[in-house]
């Protein structure tokens, strides 16, 4: 989706090229917007914070310990290229750092050098890393089922997943 602003106006363009929504352009939101808008913030705040209590109490995982272990279970060989890593994860360069690194103490995951190029920092899950995200993702999915999934119909999870698409795009797994 791509956005054309225009004179006291905002006109949605999907991609069939038809006008979604057509929007005044003033100071405050309407209501529905302000209300779709607070919706969604305290939902994204709420689920993740009860979604990360839970991994916190049961396996010592934050969420973002939790998204670093399985980015690295889907890579080659359980294995990204820091950089690879830093892409995929939804936490700032200087927070993976210090994430990596408590991992990597707790035995999680190991870092190394790459063979081919010394400058290659290369970030691997470790056994004790898999069977602990095996683990933690039985959690995590339940909480996404009890907390989120399982309170909606089939049909409200597909307008969901369509209207969540418009705004950030079809989902990409990596």
């Amino acid at each position: 989706m791509r956005l054309q602003i225009f004179p006291r106006a905002i006109i949605s363009v999907v991609a069939d090229g038809t006008q979604a929504s057509r929007r005044p352009r003033g100071i405050r939101l309407s209501d529905d917007e302000e209300r779709a808008w607070q919706a969604f913030l305290h939902a994204h705040h709420d689920l993740m914070r009860v979604l990360e209590a839970e991994l916190e109490a049961e396996h010592g995982l934050s969420i973002g310990d939790y998204d670093v272990l399985v980015r690295l279970a889907r890579g080659p060989e359980r294995r990204l290229r820091m950089t690879d890593l830093a892409q995929r994860v939804m936490v700032s360069p200087s927070g993976l750092t210090r994430m990596v690194d408590r991992l990597v103490e707790r035995g999680l995951i190991d870092r190394s050098r790459s063979t081919r190029d010394a400058r290659v920092m290369l970030v691997q899950l470790t056994e004790d890393g898999r069977h602990l995200l095996r683990r933690a993702a039985r959690t995590h999915l339940r909480g996404i089922r009890e907390h989120f999934t399982g309170r909606l119909s089939d049909a409200q999870l597909r307008t969901l997943a369509d209207i969540l698409e418009t705004i950030a795009g079809p989902h990409r797994p990596h």
